[in-house]
């Protein structure tokens, strides 16, 4: 999997320069652009004045409401301006700080609950909007200095035992989006992208007489979003019917080199957890062809110290961690791909850990790999995010599956390594020959490098008995032939004429 940095606002600076020889639009034509975008999100839009000056449309007082799931937030900002460029274009400043507001109900069943609200502030001081197309479709270029969050406060009976502050700050921001659709349906696309994000969260919580203090940095951010507001609220109401209707949302984000500690103290002590990485990233997207999901870190180290810990320190680093999986939702009358994919790769622990199992280094310590990459086909027969359907499916399966191939199979630890590939096909009206399972036809390929030398240092280390490691090579040699080496096995498995064979011998 690649990392990747969206060019933010180079990107959506093109798009305009595009769109600006195309259309113009008016400062009002923006505000109301601004309005239907609330509506199509659920929100209620008031103001205290909206009114031309010169060039400028002004709006004071502006209050965004939106109320979902007994939950409110409320967006309250002193003043907009709509400024016409004399080019078609619209640039649209603001307050350089403004509040939000989240209610959250009280807690159900506890005697006196109030609800807790949680105000947040945002200062985005030199912030800039350049607005450019048709009310139909409006692009928005945006670019600032700094954007600050900060928790501002927390009340109700939730916040009594806890105090807390945080806030995340970043910088050189940039980027845009687009809005279109028609008035009571928008679409939302959003690129952006930051060169730096600083959070710095700290708790203290008086009853468990802990502390918490949470300080990272991330670099290079970039992000992509698509959302069909009305589809939002549909797939909310009904997220089978909503998929079903051509509804779904899609997003993607990455980042540069990220640096997170987090330091706790509590009545057994000081801990402390500090995580490194080269960059990462991951992918989302949901409609009706499916469900995408990819996540992946770089370069991770993570060192833990505290006095669970029975050494000073706890090293673990990876050179890849990944996992990808797409794979169909909903059922339908064709055959559908699938995937997986998960993979760490370089996976090393510290000296003090192997110290423990292996204190006179009979075992290579060097780092640890497992990957296993698939693929195939499937038709679902019922929707897997249809829960009611789902539970009165029982013990059946919600679909068939017709092929499986692995790609790439592939583990090394401890100076032994294992690789393998293979491709099945299934018969799904045979599920007698193989005991409830779809009888398979098709072979795996395998190849062991090293297992002879492993089974002898563990019998030199006490962890296994020359009786335990002979009858392993009975095993074994069940199974595998000699490969070229005597330190190399290699084995085919198949599945062929509702049978199970090891390198061409029946076994079942």
């Amino acid at each position: 999997m690649t990392k990747w940095k969206l060019a933010g606002t180079t990107a959506t600076a093109a798009l305009l320069a595009a769109n600006t020889a195309l259309a113009d639009i008016t400062p009002e034509e923006v505000w109301q652009n601004w309005q239907d975008l609330a509506a199509s999100n659920g929100q209620t839009v008031t103001t205290t004045s909206v009114a031309r000056d010169g060039d400028t449309l002004v709006v004071t007082g502006m209050s965004a409401v939106q109320n979902q799931n007994d939950m409110r937030l409320e967006t309250a900002i002193d003043e907009i301006a709509f400024t016409d460029n004399g080019d078609g274009t619209v640039n649209v400043t603001m307050s350089d700080s403004y509040l939000m507001n989240m209610t959250v109900p009280p807690e159900v069943g506890v005697e006196g609950a109030t609800p807790t609200t949680i105000t947040i502030a945002i200062e985005q001081a030199g912030l800039l909007m350049t607005a450019s197309g048709t009310p139909e479709e409006t692009y928005y270029a945006l670019e600032a200095p700094t954007i600050k969050i900060a928790l501002d406060s927390v009340e109700g009976v939730a916040a009594t035992d806890l105090v807390a502050t945080a806030e995340a700050t970043l910088s050189t921001v940039g980027g845009g989006y687009v809005v279109s659709g028609p008035a009571d349906a928008k679409i939302l696309d959003i690129e952006f992208s930051a060169e730096t994000i600083a959070m710095n969260i700290v708790a203290k919580d008086d009853d468990s007489q802990t502390d918490v203090q949470m300080i990272g940095t991330m670099a290079d951010l970039g992000a992509a979003y698509n959302f069909d507001l009305s589809g939002m609220a549909e797939m909310n109401d009904d997220i089978v019917a909503a998929l079903k209707a051509g509804r779904g949302l899609s997003g993607s984000f990455a980042y540069g080199a990220m640096d997170f500690t987090v330091d706790v103290t509590d009545t057994t002590g000081p801990s402390k957890i500090a995580t490194t990485a080269t960059g990462g990233g991951a992918t989302f997207a949901m409609d009706s062809g499916g469900l995408v999901y990819e996540v992946n870190s770089t370069g991770t180290s993570i060192a833990i110290s505290g006095p669970q810990i029975p050494f000073p320190e706890l090293n673990i680093s990876f050179g890849e961690i990944a996992m990808a999986l797409s794979m169909p939702l909903l059922a339908s009358t064709e055959a559908t791909d699938f995937s997986f994919l998960t993979s760490i790769v370089d996976l090393a622990v510290s000296e003090e850990v192997w110290a423990m199992f292996d204190p006179a280094n009979n075992l290579p310590h060097d780092p640890a790999t497992v990957v296993i990459d698939t693929k195939g086909t499937l038709k679902l027969t019922t929707d897997l995010i249809d829960e009611a359907a789902m539970l009165a499916l029982g013990d059946a399966a919600p679909g068939e599956v017709y092929s499986l191939d692995i790609t790439e199979l592939r583990a090394s630890a401890v100076g032994a390594q294992l690789t393998g590939a293979g491709a099945f096909t299934f018969d799904n009206t045979d599920m007698a020959t193989f005991d409830g399972v779809p009888a398979p036809t098709g072979k795996l390929d395998l190849k062991l490098v090293g297992g002879n030398t492993l089974l002898d240092k563990l019998v030199a280390m006490g962890l296994l008995t020359q009786d335990d490691a002979n009858g392993a090579r009975m095993m074994i040699s069940m199974f595998a032939n000699p490969g070229a080496t005597d330190e190399e096995l290699t084995s085919t498995l198949e599945f062929k004429d509702k049978g199970f064979y090891a390198n061409g011998q029946r076994l079942q």
